[in-house]
């Protein structure tokens, strides 16, 4: 069987699989003082200024999303506007982006499950607690999607919702008066302000993972489209209001908002949310994965069996445990390299951030491009289309080259490198593929086309 379970995912669940990747709690924990550590008091409007510029990326997803769909969409969207091999290259940057991602999430997953497990003087070894978060993230994903993004959701909303009281506890503190120094933009520098824009930008990549749902969801040509458009409205607007409140409540001190604030009991609450939301990070990529190497397997750019379904649950099985063992055999062994350092979960939190990040720049730039080519083969291309095209490609420049310069420190220096490398295997298959076997690469060209050609939904 290679089909699998069609009309199990409505609107509230695609928009609950987009939410979970963005993770909205992990930039309220960990990210948000990154932020503040890099544009001060006007971090609110770096999230701004970021939404604005991964909104013109979504409206040119969307040329694809409203008109066509399919499993793996954002690889099969590509193969449709620029052939083969963009479609292929997209497919293998977004496997190692939600890889990497995926890997954010198991480490904060374990670095808030060992606080909590700190707090009743238990030690389990981090090893154990990855094993716990991929091994619980591949039973629920494979049993049933629909359960498995309902839990996400439910986890995600559950974090955010005792983030949000604390946030309106600091609020109150302050008498609910506005914070003017945050709206003070004298000295503030388009350096500072792109810079933070890169670590907002950052933050909100995974509003799109819904489009790999494509075969499973209900009416997805609306669905699909308002699930991107909406999550990304939504976490927006929540990063705005945090950082705003968080540079306000914590101006001139270091202890946490809850110290700070005299509830001190919110902690292992805020912690045990943080711990799900991360879990719901690490199920979202695992299952937005499995479906981009599921397509990719259907097309042969990946073994065969990666494409299998299972013949009870509908659900890419075989996909599905893949990205399991790899994930586990990365964080893993990861952690044993950095094991020396005394913060290996914290590093390798920081570090899969950062790869993941190159995965999404890559993916994103091939779908802009794609979208103008697509619609011309349509015979839908307008001149709006081409400017959003050339808007949405000088805005994608920012996170590109802010994610190289200014060159960090060893060994961060090196990540642009090695997925580069990760790149080039990706590029030799394509010309393998094409030597050994053009007639499949013909086949699935015309398919594809036949599939995404107007008319065809």
């Amino acid at each position: 069987m290679n089909k699998l379970r069609s009309n199990c995912l409505n609107f509230k669940e695609l928009l609950a699989q987009n939410i979970a990747l963005i993770s909205p709690t992990m930039t309220a924990a960990l990210i948000v003082p990154t932020m503040f550590g890099t544009t001060g008091v006007i971090s609110w409007l770096s999230y701004a200024v970021g939404a604005v510029l991964v909104l013109f990326v979504a409206l040119s997803l969307n040329q694809f999303a409203r008109r066509t769909t399919n499993s793996g969409s954002m690889y099969s969207y590509a193969m449709s506007g620029l052939g083969y091999g963009g479609g292929a290259l997209c497919g293998w940057c977004l496997l190692w982006a939600y890889l990497f991602i995926g890997l954010a999430g198991t480490t904060g997953f374990t670095i808030f499950a060992s606080t909590l497990l700190d707090m009743v003087h238990i030690h389990i070894p981090a090893v154990l607690l990855f094993a716990f978060c991929l091994g619980s993230c591949f039973y629920i994903a494979y049993k049933d999607i629909k359960i498995s993004t309902l839990v996400t959701l439910g986890f995600e909303a559950f974090s955010c919702a005792f983030i949000l009281v604390l946030a309106f506890i600091v609020l109150g503190h302050h008498h609910f008066a506005l914070d003017t120094t945050q709206f003070n933009f004298k000295g503030t520098s388009l350096l500072t302000l792109g810079m933070g824009a890169v670590v907002a930008i950052f933050s909100l990549v995974g509003f799109e993972s819904s489009t790999a749902f494509g075969e499973e969801a209900v009416n997805p040509l609306k669905t699909i489209p308002r699930s991107v458009i909406w999550s990304l409205i939504i976490t927006a607007a929540f990063f705005i209001f945090i950082t705003y409140v968080e540079v306000q409540g914590t101006a001139g001190y270091k202890d946490t908002l809850a110290q700070m604030y005299g509830v001190p009991f919110l902690q292992p609450i805020l912690s045990l949310g943080a711990m799900v939301s991360f879990f719901a990070l690490a199920s979202s990529c695992m299952n937005a994965g499995a479906r981009v190497m599921f397509a990719m397997g259907r097309h042969d750019f990946l073994p065969e069996n990666t494409s299998y379904a299972h013949a009870k649950h509908g659900t890419p099985h075989v996909a599905l445990k893949v990205m399991a063992i790899v994930m586990f055999a990365v964080v893993t062994v990861s952690y044993y390299v950095l094991i020396n350092n005394g913060m290996a979960v914290l590093d390798e939190f920081n570090d899969a951030g950062i790869m993941g990040a190159f995965g999404f720049c890559g993916a994103y730039t091939l779908i802009v491009l794609a979208a103008p080519f697509f619609l011309k083969k349509r015979g839908e291309l307008k001149a709006g289309h081409v400017v959003l095209c050339v808007v949405a490609m000088t805005l994608m420049l920012i996170p590109i080259i802010g994610s190289v310069y200014p060159l960090q420190p060893p060994p961060v220096e090196y990540f642009p490198i090695a997925f580069l490398g990760y790149l080039w295997f990706g590029v030799l298959r394509v010309m393998g593929m094409r030597q050994q076997k053009p007639e499949r690469v013909s086949e699935v060209s015309a398919e594809v086309g036949k599939l995404h050609s107007a008319g065809v939904a």
